[in-house]
C-alpha cells in the first residue's frame, strides 16, 4: 500500500518519479481527479474542519509537501518523499506543453501573483503552453461552488460566472491558487462541472515562486529540510504559522501516534426522538445501509454539551430541540482494526436525549457526513439500526424509557 495515514490523512509515499507516472497515468486514461499537497498546517487545519478532512481523504492523491510530514514518516516506519508543489507545478506544465494540453490557473485576485504576473512568466517558460488565467476577487455562498455552509467569504460578492469561461475553454489541467482550504473546496465543488479536467490540483503560493515575488531557499536548505527557517526570514508574518509546522504538528502527531491508541476518544451521541414517537437515524455516507444515531467526536477544551449542539447543528443541520436527559460515558467500545479515528483505541459514548421541537424540512444532512435521514419507530429502533449499533442501542432504549 502506496500510503500511510498522518493525523487521520492517507499521504503517498511515492517517490517524485513514481508520482509523475502517476500523473502522467491519470492524463491518458480519462476521468477526473484531484491532488492534494497536505503539509503540517494543512493536517491541523483538517483536524478542525470535518468537510475539508472529508476532501483530502477523497483526493486521488495526497502528495506530502513539508518536511515535518517526512519526519512523522519515519517515526512510523516509513520513508516519506517531499514533493514542494512549487517544483511539481513545473513538471505538470512542461508535461502539458509537451502532450499540447490546455492549462486553466485560478488565481486569488488579493494575492502577490497577479493575473498578468502569471501570464508573463507561463509564455516565457512555457511558450507552446495553451493556458487561461482567472482572477476570483472573492468567495460568496451565492456561487454554485460554494455550499452556503462552507462560510468561505473574502470580500463583497462578485457576479462573475467562472465556470462559464473554464467550460469553454475545455482545460486538461486545473490549477487553484486561492490557498487552503479554499481551492481544495472550489475543486471539490467545481470539478464534476468542468468534464473536460484530467487533474485538478491547489498550489497555494506555488506560483508566487514561480513569477519571482518570492525567492526560494537556497538549494542546501530545502535538501536538509531548512526552507521553513529561510520562509521565516524573508516572510516574518508567517511565524504563527511555522509555530503551527515546527512545533504543534510534531507533538499532535506524537500524541497520534504513540498516546492515543492507549485511550478511548470522548464521544456524544444524540437519540433525538419527535411527537410520533420515532427516533432520528442518519445512514453514514461511507458505506451501504450504515444507520444510527448522530454523533460526534469531543474536541480539546469543548464540554461535552457545545460538541453536542456543533456536531448536530453540522450533521444535520437542526438546533431546535430541547436537552431532557444526559448520561455521561454510558458506552465504552473498540474500534476494529480495519478503523481508527485520530489514533484512538475506541470511543466512550455520553448519551444525550433530545426531543425534537422543529420540522422535518429543517434537517439538512452534510453531504461528507451522511446520505440519507429517516424517522424510525423507537420501539423498533434496534432492527432498524445497523448491528454494529445494537448492543448500545439497547441500553440507550433502556435509559429513554427511564426518563
Amino acid at each position: 500500500m502506496n500510503t500511510i495515514n498522518i493525523l487521520g490523512v492517507n499521504i503517498s509515499t511515492l517517490n517524485k518519479q513514481q508520482t509523475l507516472e502517476k500523473l502522467n497515468q491519470f492524463l491518458i486514461n480519462g476521468g477526473q481527479h484531484q491532488i492534494v499537497t497536505p503539509n503540517p498546517e494543512i493536517l491541523l487545519q483538517a483536524g478542525h474542519d470535518e468537510e475539508f478532512f472529508y476532501i483530502l481523504n477523497k483526493a486521488d492523491l495526497a502528495i506530502p509537501d513539508g518536511i515535518g510530514l517526512k519526519f512523522a514518516g519515519w517515526l512510523a516506519g516509513k520513508n516519506i518523499h517531499r514533493i514542494t508543489g512549487a517544483d511539481l507545478i513545473g513538471n505538470i506544465l512542461k508535461i502539458a506543453e509537451q502532450k499540447k494540453l490546455k492549462v486553466a490557473v485560478i488565481n486569488w485576485k488579493g494575492g502577490l501573483s497577479k493575473k498578468e504576473d502569471i501570464e508573463k512568466v507561463l509564455e516565457k517558460k512555457y511558450p507552446d503552453l495553451k493556458f487561461i488565467v482567472k482572477d476570483i476577487e472573492c468567495f460568496s455562498s451565492t456561487h454554485s461552488w460554494i455550499p452556503a455552509f462552507a462560510g468561505m467569504t473574502r470580500s463583497e460578492d462578485s457576479q462573475m460566472d467562472y465556470n462559464a469561461s473554464l467550460q469553454q475553454f475545455q482545460p486538461d489541467v486545473l490549477f487553484c491558487a486561492l490557498g487552503a482550504p479554499w481551492q481544495e473546496k472550489f475543486i471539490y465543488h467545481n470539478l464534476p462541472d468542468l468534464p473536460s479536467v484530467k487533474i485538478a490540483m491547489g498550489v497555494g503560493g506555488a506560483f508566487d515562486f514561480l513569477t519571482g515575488k518570492i525567492k526560494r531557499a537556497p538549494k542546501l536548505m530545502r535538501l536538509i529540510g531548512m526552507e521553513w527557517l529561510w520562509r521565516l526570514f524573508m516572510q516574518p508574518w508567517r511565524a504563527k504559522r511555522i509555530y503551527n509546522a515546527v512545533i504543534v504538528f510534531p507533538a499532535k502527531f506524537i500524541k497520534y501516534r504513540f498516546i492515543n491508541k492507549w485511550f478511548y476518544r470522548k464521544n456524544v451521541i444524540g437519540f433525538i426522538f419527535n411527537n410520533k414517537n420515532q427516533v432520528l437515524l442518519v445512514n453514514w455516507i461511507k458505506d451501504d445501509d450504515y444507520w444510527g444515531l448522530p454523533q460526534g467526536g469531543v474536541d480539546n477544551g469543548e464540554s461535552e454539551d457545545d460538541a453536542l449542539r456543533r456536531e448536530i447543528k453540522e450533521e444535520i443541520g437542526i438546533s431546535n430541540f430541547k436537552i431532557l436527559d444526559k448520561f455521561k460515558n454510558i458506552y465504552k467500545y473498540k474500534w476494529p482494526k480495519r478503523y481508527t479515528n485520530r489514533g484512538y483505541k475506541g470511543q466512550k459514548q455520553t448519551l444525550f436525549i433530545l426531543k425534537f421541537n422543529g420540522d422535518d424540512n429543517d434537517i439538512k444532512l452534510c453531504p461528507w457526513e451522511h446520505k440519507e435521514w429517516k424517522w424510525a419507530d423507537i420501539n423498533n429502533l434496534i432492527n432498524e439500526a445497523h448491528q454494529v449499533h445494537q448492543e448500545a442501542y439497547k441500553i440507550f432504549l433502556e435509559k429513554f424509557y427511564e426518563i
